[in-house]
């Protein structure tokens, strides 16, 4: 058992298996929120490290053991999170701890094979959630491949609104205008939350002046993207092809949503059993096995004139030069997206030129914390419905649930006494996307999204000033 002498956490008390990348970040995010973490892992040097930097306790061991499941206080806990590379041992672990424990348990499952059987699985195993990054990462791809103009798309509301964050290039009709003179002109109505601007990140009033090279967010329904985008002289249509490298869960995930789009896909593959396997769960794709990193292969199978370029294997390094490599040699201007799964070197990563990069375990990790922020507020009610990062961590939008008791309830939102860096970016009313004035009201039921540069909100009212009693 590894811990290190620290303070007594006051949040929930929480249960991680696995100190894989996943693991490591939940580990840091929960840790950093207050709530009281135990890490188990059959990797001594790895718990040691994990818990004496985070100071959280360690245990080594097996997480499916019922004893180190005891050990680790599985019957006082409130969560347990199984997040190793087996999803076998993920689902036998939190089996385990709901049958040992009264907790909600998650966990993550990759294989295709169970894809198909989440919601089984979450039923009859008494799951909270099912996480598969893999498959969430190859949806954002595939939104950002459908809409190439943008470096990343996020969706919220059940998909009824969507993120876009996209970079003003030279002599854009937004270029030294402000946000107010530039929405007043607009025929669809978008609201720009976020601005990144060389190393600093604004949460943006209207009297706010875009600059070329700006790094833009805005909120809009989904139905608004590509108008808008169209309106501002930006190009929306979706790549005809993409050209993927390498075949694994990530690849077929990806291809399976691009063609059902419409888009023609291409697989370069080095294993020779896989391919067999892809060509018959992908027939509709061209599956060519080969070695991705082979320059002459790369031109034979046309890198120079697809429209999208994916690297999807499994070294961070080799998918960033295989990006590069496309980017220097495209004569169609491909779209690329960087698949990346450390995340320590963010800073040297944003000097490259990558395109578009997606990080799959941000992905797990901000989905379960989003979990974990709603359960802090009441264990009995979800009201953070998705939780998600921007520019690089130091931004956070949140959507909220707003059931009728909340203090925000029926009052014009110019009324309500609003923290500074904190944007209510839109209010879903019955599935209709409402991009707020100062007049508009929320109301019992909608779902509201916040973006600001706080951290840990757990409730809509953390977003009002505290007021003395």
């Amino acid at each position: 058992m590894f811990s290190r002498l620290g303070f007594k956490k006051s949040g929930l008390k929480i249960i991680i298996v696995g100190c894989g990348k996943v693991g490591m970040t939940l580990v840091e995010q929960l840790s950093k929120e207050g709530h009281d973490v135990t890490i188990i892992d059959s990797n001594e040097q790895k718990v040691s490290s994990v818990a004496n930097f985070n100071d959280v306790l360690g245990i080594c061991g097996n997480g499916a053991s019922y004893t180190t499941q005891v050990e680790a206080g599985i019957k006082d806990a409130d969560l347990f999170i199984a997040v190793t590379a087996s999803d076998e041992l993920n689902l036998l672990c939190c089996t385990i701890a709901k049958q040992v424990g009264d907790c909600a348990a998650i966990a993550r499952v990759r294989t295709p094979d169970y894809s198909h059987e989440v919601n089984y699985l979450r039923e009859k195993l008494g799951l909270a959630m099912i996480i598969n990054p893999e498959l969430e990462a190859a949806r954002d791809m595939a939104r950002i491949l459908y809409l190439p103009s943008a470096l990343e798309v996020n969706s919220f509301a059940h998909g009824q609104a969507d993120m876009v964050k996209l970079l003003i290039p030279k002599d854009s009709m937004l270029c030294d205008k402000t946000i107010a003179e530039a929405a007043g002109g607009m025929v669809n109505k978008v609201l720009i939350c976020g601005v990144e601007r060389g190393e600093k990140v604004f949460i943006p009033s209207g009297d706010f002046v875009l600059k070329e090279g700006d790094m833009v967010s805005f909120v809009t329904g989904r139905k608004n993207v590509a108008p808008f985008l169209k309106e501002i002289g930006v190009k929306t249509n979706r790549v005809k092809d993409t050209l993927i490298i390498g075949g694994g869960k990530g690849a077929y995930y990806l291809a399976r949503h691009l063609l059902e789009l419409g888009i023609d896909v291409k697989i370069i593959e080095a294993d020779k059993k896989r391919c067999e396997e892809l060509s018959i769960l992908l027939p509709e794709a061209i599956i060519i096995n080969g070695d991705g990193i082979d320059q002459e292969l790369l031109k034979e199978e046309g890198v120079e004139y697809v429209e999208s370029f994916v690297p999807l294997t499994g070294i961070d390094e080799v998918n960033i030069l295989l990006t590069l490599h496309a980017r220097s040699v495209s004569k169609a201007n491909a779209k690329v997206i960087t698949k990346i799964n450390r995340i320590n070197f963010k800073d040297v990563i944003n000097g490259l030129a990558l395109g578009s990069v997606v990080y799959p375990n941000n992905i797990a990790s901000e989905t379960i914390l989003a979990y974990v922020r709603a359960r802090t507020n009441s264990k009995d009610s979800v009201s953070v419905e998705t939780l998600t990062h921007m520019y690089d961590g130091r931004v956070e939008a949140i959507e909220f649930m707003v059931d009728e008791s909340s203090a925000v309830v029926d009052i014009p939102l110019k009324d309500l006494d609003i923290k500074d860096n904190v944007l209510v970016s839109f209010i879903n009313h019955n599935g209709r996307i409402i991009i707020p004035s100062g007049h508009d009201m929320i109301q019992a039921g909608d779902t509201v999204m916040l973006v600001t540069t706080h951290s840990g909100f757990t409730d809509i009212t953390d977003m009002l000033e505290e007021t003395d009693e």
